[in-house]
């Protein structure tokens, strides 16, 4: 079977566009994949975290999980730090990484911006510890936004280096699967920016705890222009605030942005924003209210993580022996 591998890092206030760019996907790509999803908080600690906030955040990310309906029997979910065998791949692998593969990544570029002198190794090497992540399982596929897509092409060059340095066709180039309608959800208030946790406006997204009267208000006051709704995609052209309440309405009706510009041909904000906000309200609303009641279980909650984790753990040992003997190394 085919087997998917993705993860989303625990940095609290996860919102629509996590919703609508990766963890409804991951639901329905279930029916057909072996799925196994990370919540990867060796990743986070690549930029400082609070200890009692990222332990928190790690808890309701996974509760997250499985109130959008990924099934912790049929999927491996786990925190990335309990499978030692992601930190030891990403050192093999790190020892054959030319450091121009690196130097051309650009979210450390994007990220440490003018303090490249003083930010961390490890938001660096991201892409190494990414592509150990993915190729510890042998993943087949890996869901991915238009902005991870240099990061996949960085692993498919890692496994490719490895299978010809050593002669062998041990790990296979991961395929990138990109969802379409809203898989790059932008705010609520600026639609050039990605909708981000990081906002300091609580007012720029949906988060996914959000109840029906929050959703409703940040809806009504999403940002918009004073022109009808167009019938056709080339009406949205610098329309960049239209466009994007389209995309979200599409992707949560399950339809594409063009069908629902039909439906809207004409109308004025005020009607479509109602009709948006009924609409979310319908999806998100018992999504967070099953957060709220698997959070207000922690142990449950950790429990999840200890299967999923003695799960991944086995399947990563495994490997992990195998690239030992490729490589030439001793187990005990």
């Amino acid at each position: 079977m085919k087997r998917i591998f993705s993860g989303v890092q625990p940095t609290g206030n996860l919102h629509l566009g996590n919703y609508l760019g990766a963890i409804r996907n991951w639901v329905t790509l279930q029916e057909s994949f072996e799925c196994i999803f990370c919540i990867v908080d060796l990743h986070a600690i690549t930029l400082p975290q609070d200890p009692e906030e990222l332990r928190a955040n790690t808890r309701e990310v996974t509760a997250a999980y499985l109130a959008a309906g990924i099934d912790a029997e049929r999927c491996v979910i786990f925190n990335q730090s309990a499978v030692p065998g992601h930190s030891e791949l990403a050192w093999l692998f790190a020892c054959l990484t030319p450091l121009g593969w690196l130097n051309r990544m650009t979210q450390f570029k994007e990220k440490a911006g003018k303090k490249r002198d003083i930010a961390g190794l490890g938001l660096y090497a991201y892409p190494v510890l990414m592509a150990s992540d993915i190729l510890l399982y042998k993943a087949s596929h890996v869901p991915v936004g238009e902005d991870q897509k240099q990061h996949l092409e960085f692993c498919r060059d890692i496994a490719g280096a490895f299978n010809r340095q050593f002669g062998v066709d041990y790990f296979p180039l991961p395929e990138p699967q990109i969802f379409g309608e809203a898989a790059r959800v932008m705010s609520l208030r600026d639609g050039t920016a990605k909708m981000s946790k990081s906002d300091p406006s609580d007012y720029s997204r949906i988060n996914m705890t959000d109840d029906a009267a929050t959703i409703r208000t940040k809806i009504r006051k999403a940002r918009t222009d004073p022109d009808p709704l167009p019938g056709t995609a080339e009406g949205l052209e610098g329309r960049p605030e239209a466009a994007n309440l389209i995309g979200i309405y599409g992707a949560l009706a399950g339809i594409s942005a063009e069908d629902a510009l039909v439906k809207f041909e004409g109308a004025m904000f005020s009607a479509f924003k109602d009709e948006l906000a009924d609409l979310a309200v319908s999806v998100l609303g018992p999504i967070g209210e099953n957060m709220k009641r698997i959070a207000k279980d922690p142990g449950y909650v950790e429990g999840v993580l200890h299967r999923g984790a003695e799960r991944a753990n086995e399947i990563a040992q495994r490997h992990l022996a195998e690239i030992h003997d490729i490589i030439g190394l001793l187990d005990a």
